[in-house]
């Protein structure tokens, strides 16, 4: 089967998929896309999050036909997401980053990393829907991802002080 589907702002298509072959496997094996990891495989980690038409799903769930004529953004594509949302609002800048991955870098979030590309799209997320999230939500929106290295005191700051740099930039 082939596949048309939105990779980060591009238009993609992945021929010869196999029906039952994950949207995972064919944006790291197929695209090239190494971001999103593979972990369980069983939706349990969150290590493989990407946003489909702009909700965070775990890739190694959805099939990858369920992708045809969608939207999806990974890891990679983050930063330009953000450029094009500030675009979108007048006085957007471009950065090289995104300001949750700028975060994580100065919060000190970011340990192993296997974990973190998952966490940047969930948070990312939750910081559109809810750019003033008390620590509850915090934990809510990324209670999907798994972290073994750390406390998650660093991810909790780097969410916290996106979201302050967001509600100072307003």
């Amino acid at each position: 089967m082939r596949v048309n589907f939105t990779v980060n702002g591009r238009p993609q298509e992945a021929d010869d998929v196999w029906e039952g072959e994950s949207l995972l496997y064919v944006l790291r094996e197929r695209m090239g896309l190494p971001g999103s990891k593979n972990a369980c495989e069983q939706g349990e980690c969150g290590s493989c999050t990407v946003r489909l038409d702009g909700v965070p799903v775990c890739a190694c769930l959805v099939a990858a036909g369920q992708a045809e004529g969608r939207d999806v953004v990974t890891v990679e594509g983050l930063a330009d997401y953000a450029k094009h949302r500030a675009e979108a609002h007048p006085g957007g800048e471009s950065a090289q980053l995104s300001p949750i991955q700028e975060a994580f870098i100065d919060a000190g979030a970011v340990q192993c990393g296997f974990c973190t590309p998952g966490l940047l799209i969930a948070a990312d997320e939750m910081l559109e829907r809810n750019p003033s999230p008390s620590d509850a939500d915090i934990r809510e929106a990324l209670s999907g991802n798994l972290c073994r290295c750390t406390g998650y005191e660093k991810i909790l700051d780097a969410v916290r002080l996106a979201a302050a740099r967001q509600s100072e930039a307003v």
